[in-house]
């Protein structure tokens, strides 16, 4: 595994800390993003590359829907900022793993290519610091990207109940930045519910799976009286499936 020196990167911090700290539990909490990843891979238009850029690839997710559905690539990089999660991706022949962050940069003139047959992002592009920059950067790596990503509709009732706002972007804003690098973009909005049976339950869910991003935004006593007053039985997801062409 290849670790790609940190410069500039405004972001480190919260994010890639919550991340690397629950990693060796993230498969056993991940189950919306592991369904993500998998519709994400559904959408994807040949069943064979040369080259494929998961930005953002965690523990594997899309590169396992990949096996799954049998598509052939001979080179596959895998960019995470999180040494823990880049541990447990799978390995193998055609597999170059990347520590790096995409909030960095100066990240893209280090990558092992200029140019690939798509780039692949599934739940991470909502950390992005500066959204506008990563899209821009990742625009010139490929003519095609497919991705994923968790937009302001996630926990919005929780964050309606807390008083607090939320930490990524608007589906709105998303779309946006995207319109302004690709020319032929097509978006779909997908909402998901995942069941709890207890709010001890749900919080624990938030902390361990790494979508808080590490953001204290509550007192322990703040967070006692949302888990009283919480009043559903789910927490929501809202994602933005993203395919697009130069």
């Amino acid at each position: 595994m290849k670790k790609i020196e940190q410069t500039e990167v405004k972001q480190t911090s919260t994010v890639v800390q919550e991340f690397s700290r629950f990693a060796h539990k993230y498969d056993t909490y991940n189950m919306i993003q592991a369904k993500v990843a998998t519709a994400l891979v559904d959408k994807l238009p040949t069943i064979a590359y040369n080259n494929i850029i998961d930005i953002g690839c965690g523990s594997g997710e899309v590169y396992k829907n990949l096996q799954r559905k049998n598509i052939a690539v001979k080179q596959f990089v895998g960019l995470d900022s999180a040494e823990t999660m880049l541990a447990i991706h799978p390995e193998g022949k055609g597999i170059q793993k990347l520590c790096a962050n995409f909030n960095d940069k100066h990240f893209i003139t280090q990558l092992p290519a200029v140019s690939y047959d798509i780039v692949i992002s599934s739940s991470a592009l909502q950390w992005s610091t500066d959204l506008a920059y990563t899209i821009r950067a990742l625009s010139t790596l490929s003519s095609a990207f497919h991705g994923a990503v968790f937009t302001s509709g996630t926990f919005k009732t929780l964050h309606e109940t807390a008083g607090v706002s939320s930490p990524i972007y608007t589906a709105q804003t998303v779309q946006d930045v995207w319109k302004e690098y690709y020319k032929d973009v097509h978006f779909e909005i997908h909402q998901y519910r995942l069941e709890f049976t207890s709010t001890r339950e749900m919080f624990r869910y938030i902390k361990q799976s790494g979508v808080s991003s590490g953001e204290r935004k509550l007192s322990y006593k703040q967070t006692k009286a949302l888990m009283d007053t919480y009043p559903l039985n789910y927490l929501e997801f809202e994602v933005l499936y993203i395919e697009a062409q130069k």
